[in-house]
């Protein structure tokens, strides 16, 4: 029988994050959060006058700024407040709070774009010309005015909006029917116990050693998508043609452009990672040939391809361990990222175990002003080692932004936000490898390496591969059926996974259970940030401290300029073939050495 979870107060306070760095107690927030809605509620004041000249401009931006930095401070403190216990009913409220007054500024900023776009750039050139500080505001003008085609009116901005609450309606009605209606059926495990197959138990049961197991997990859950599969299609659809809407009320040539434009990513570097790993799917292939070679089958089937190589080894690690781990595994990126690191262990940015009530998984959050914090659920397997080293290359992403650039420049854009994180993973794999003490330990990280590329690079461009062939179907004024995504996704397997893998009918309807097609061309960001991550890792290997540095400028940057921009300063050119190509290089010479130890 498993242990009962612990209450909260009787873990120790050193395995716990210490919210009072950004309010010393609730009455500090309750004071703040009465301020920060007064001063919203001022904002209109501003309106007027907002690009009267320069300094009315540059004094109404630095105000309003002020007003989003605290609003931002009380939404951390809230939100991490109530992750620590969920059934605190208090932090529900705080959050619930903290969220309103994020909306009530929204809306009382919806203004200003609008009116730096109608001043226009001559007239701005002029106002910094006279107001020498609002030059401070280059970057954020240049971003707007870039996209100055795609604005419309505010009158027309706040329509926009409002159809946001229907557009956003058909990612709802997945959420319910995925996590809320489906109901999957009784399996029987290995030991011939009875479980109910749910979303949390389908991967561990994927992973079984016995065949009949993964077989009824993969036929019991795509069963339940095909009972619905022209529900889960037209639903689909809906989302497809909200991107669309979006993209024609904003004068984009297609929905790809309008998503990508956010970022200042040009459709070419989409559309490069798909052509350059469609170019190189060799190396899967022969990964997959190579899975039906150890687990002795007769033929591959989807559902062996998440079974490991090689059988799980007892590597466990205790959390004061893993922290010595960590820092080694961090050294290549110099004294100074290590002292952070040390930093981050022992002064309150770690919420380490999980306790009654508490927020389930893993991330990094914080506000301006306050170091990172990073929540975990520790336990001793070895995945949860590669959880804290990917967090905190997260926390030390926003710890280097937050100390090195303004408030305004503080979020750098998600199209670099898994950099961080998966360049860290990398430095921990290189650092096992070469202090392994043995064949099976090196055989297991060699496999987690190649499991970790197969699902970030190769199936998200999989995914991004697939979602931009429904919207240019949509764009030709066809509808999404279940039948034409079918069609669609058996392809795509066929490309990807090559001739060693049996196409298994239920397979064609795993598009309808994936939730990132709800999220209007997200999935290509974990590519191309783990294949930037990869590449920036091996420059520091062979260059040493010249890339080390280039890498800490890339943390400083945070969203002072474009993300590609970012990257090319670091080494890195995403608009180019040679990064995709690098990776997977390096998962084909991973994939060479497991081979040779085998």
């Amino acid at each position: 029988m498993s242990k009962e979870l612990k209450d909260r107060k009787s873990i120790s306070d050193k395995y716990k994050w210490n919210l009072d760095h950004i309010y010393k107690n609730d009455s500090e927030f309750e004071k703040d959060l009465k301020k920060v809605l007064q001063k919203i509620a001022e904002i209109d004041k501003y309106k007027a006058d907002f690009c009267a000249d320069g300094e009315n401009l540059y004094n109404a931006l630095n105000e309003i700024i002020k007003i989003e930095e605290k609003t931002s401070r009380l939404y951390s403190y809230a939100h991490m407040k109530y992750d620590q216990n969920t059934q605190n009913e208090k932090y529900q409220n705080y959050k619930n709070k903290a969220m309103t007054a994020y909306n009530k500024l929204n809306n009382s900023t919806s203004f200003m774009v609008p009116a730096i776009i109608e001043l226009g750039e001559e007239k701005l050139a002029e106002y910094i010309n006279q107001t020498e500080e609002l030059s401070f505001y280059d970057h954020f003008f240049d971003d707007i005015m870039r996209q100055k085609e795609h604005y419309l009116s505010a009158e027309e901005e706040k329509i926009l909006a409002l159809a946001g609450e229907v557009t956003q309606s058909s990612e709802n009605i997945f959420s319910m029917l995925n996590n809320a209606d489906l109901e999957f059926p009784i399996i029987e495990e290995e030991d011939g116990e009875e479980i109910r197959l749910t979303h949390g138990r389908y991967i561990d049961l994927l992973k079984n050693e016995k065949r009949r197991v993964r077989k009824a997990a993969f036929n019991g859950m795509h069963g339940e998508y095909e009972k619905l599969d022209n529900t889960f299609a037209a639903v689909l659809d809906s989302t497809v043609k909200g991107d669309i809407f979006y993209a024609r009320a904003r004068k984009y040539n297609n929905s790809l452009e309008a998503s990508l434009d956010d970022d200042n990513i040009s459709v070419e570097v989409y559309d490069n990672l798909i052509n350059s790993i469609s170019d190189n799917l060799a190396p899967l292939h022969e990964y997959m040939e190579l899975k039906k070679e150890m687990l002795d089958l007769d033929e591959l089937h989807i559902y062996d391809t998440y079974t490991p190589l090689i059988k799980e080894i007892d590597l466990k690690f205790e959390y004061e361990e893993c922290k010595e781990i960590i820092k080694n595994a961090l050294a290549p990126l110099g004294e100074d990222y290590v002292s952070v690191v040390e930093q981050a262990f022992n002064s309150g940015w770690i919420d380490v175990y999980e306790n009654k009530g508490k927020r389930s998984g893993a991330y990094s959050s914080g506000c301006y002003g306050v170091h990172p914090f990073i929540l975990m659920n520790y336990t001793q397997d070895i995945s949860n080692l590669f959880t804290l080293i990917h967090e905190m290359g997260h926390a030390l992403h926003s710890y280097y932004t937050n100390k090195n650039q303004p408030y305004i420049y503080s979020k750098y854009k998600i199209f670099v936000a898994e950099v961080a994180s998966t360049l860290n993973e990398n430095l921990l794999v290189d650092y096992m490898l070469n202090n392994a003490e043995s064949k099976e330990e090196k055989l297991y990280l060699l496999n987690y390496f190649l499991e970790g590329f197969r699902g970030t690079v190769y199936r998200q461009t999989m995914f991004a591969e697939f979602e931009k062939m429904i919207h240019q179907q949509v764009e030709k004024g066809e509808g999404l059926t279940s039948q034409s995504m079918q069609k669609k996704y058996n392809k795509l397997n066929r490309k990807y996974f090559g001739k060693q893998l049996v196409m298994d009918k239920k397979l064609d309807y795993e598009w309808a259970r994936i939730p990132h097609f709800y999220y209007n061309f997200y999935v290509y960001k974990y590519a191309t940030g783990y294949s930037a991550a990869t590449a920036l890792a091996e420059n520091i290997k062979n260059e040493g401290r010249k890339a080390a540095d280039r890498y800490l400028d890339f943390l400083k940057a945070g969203g002072s300029d474009y993300p590609l921009n970012i990257l090319k300063n670091a080494g890195v050119n995403m608009e180019k073939p040679l990064v995709i190509e690098n990776a997977v290089d390096k998962f084909s010479r991973y994939l060479a050495k497991l081979r040779d130890l085998i």
